[in-house]
């Protein structure tokens, strides 16, 4: 008879009845694989929640890869505790849309690609914003938070230099109301600062699209660009608002019947004014901007309080007592993590009533 491994390929045609049963020895190798356990059926699937739901690992910030390697980009560019807060509630955000627009295609339902579009647009702008699309001159303006700018740092135009100074010289305001005053120029600021990157953003993308776009394409393309730059003349026209704004505060002051005092609630309520509400809708708005305004100013509260804690945190540092630093270091992470969440629902409530201002304002048009 011939040995067992010479025979088992020309065993393979027999009926499995009729195979002889293997050597005691080959049992024992082959125990070991056989109760190896199998993967469930639900869990390996191709269309299985695991698969098209990223989870996320012990120590990581987000679900999404692409979004934890442009975290660990930013905190290798050193950005204010601030501003990263500020980039993690973006981060967060597109993380969530994406996640959803994932859901949706699987559904079949962005079959034009125009919800795909905007959010590759809404990540450039995040990149160009914080300073990771490297750009040298996008990371020399974000190594700074414009947030926490000093009036010795400017206003980086010339009109709201003169606005600014004209408003401490005029002997209208206390310190409390300059200290306000200060805050809407900032913001003014930021929305210029916000329009020149959507801009530069549209322009590049218009660039690439005239360098590989075919015949069939234009037209989403043609759709796509008129929506961004339907976005750019909103943004223009809140920025001259703005400005209109800022003429008139600086040199009337302060109305003591004032709505609101946040720079984000004033322009809102700005443009609930002129859009396509009626009585009872408005004064529905009012009172959600007003808990709006009260979440703002909490954020702001814990903004501050993360910077005091972050310039303790270096000075303990510096002096090597492991005690002090251990402490610091637990309160300046509980800070952290209670700014990112604060900072991720005010940028979500603001997208969720920007989104609504937009829509009655374009119904009455």
């Amino acid at each position: 008879m011939a040995p067992w491994g010479l025979r088992s390929s020309g065993l393979r045609a027999l009926r499995p009845s009729l195979l002889p049963p293997p050597p005691p020895l080959l049992l024992l190798l082959l125990l070991p694989l056989l109760l190896v356990p199998r993967p469930a059926a639900s869990h390996g699937g191709k269309y299985s929640r695991e698969k098209n739901e990223p989870q996320r690992e012990p120590g990581e910030e987000f679900r999404m890869e692409k979004m934890n390697q442009l975290w660990e980009k930013a905190r290798r560019l050193q950005l204010s505790p601030v501003k990263l807060a500020e980039l993690h509630a973006d981060l967060k955000i597109q993380e969530r849309d994406e996640l959803n627009w994932k859901k949706l295609k699987v559904e079949g339902l962005d079959e034009d690609g125009e919800k795909e579009a905007k959010l590759i647009h809404n990540l450039n702008v995040i990149l160009a914003r914080y300073g990771l699309d490297g750009r040298k001159d996008a990371q020399m303006v974000h190594s700074n938070s414009i947030s926490d700018a000093t009036q010795e740092d400017g206003l980086g135009d010339p009109r709201l230099e003169k606005l600014w100074h004209k408003a401490k010289t005029s002997g209208k305001f206390s310190s409390e109301e300059l200290d306000k005053l200060w805050r809407e120029f900032l913001h003014h600021k930021e929305k210029v600062h916000e329009y020149n990157v959507l801009l530069e953003t549209l322009s590049r993308a218009e660039e690439s699209h005239e360098n590989v776009i075919s015949p069939s394409d234009l037209g989403h393309v043609k759709k796509e660009v008129y929506s961004k730059h339907s976005e750019l003349k909103d943004k223009l026209r809140s920025i001259n608002q703005g400005l209109d704004r800022l003429r008139r505060v600086s040199h009337q002051g302060y109305s003591p019947t004032a709505e609101f005092e946040e720079p984000r609630v004033i322009d809102l309520w700005d443009l609930a004014q002129s859009a396509n509400f009626t009585e009872k809708e408005l004064e529905s708005f009012r009172e959600e901007l007003k808990h709006f305004e009260a979440k703002i100013e909490k954020h702001n509260h814990y903004q501050k309080q993360l910077e005091i804690s972050h310039e303790k945190l270096r000075h303990v540092e510096g002096i090597g007592d492991q005690e002090h630093i251990s402490r610091n270091k637990e309160k300046y992470t509980l800070l952290e993590e209670k700014t990112k969440e604060l900072g991720y629902k005010v940028k979500k409530h603001l997208q969720d009533l920007s989104s609504r201002v937009s829509r009655a304002r374009h119904n009455e048009l």
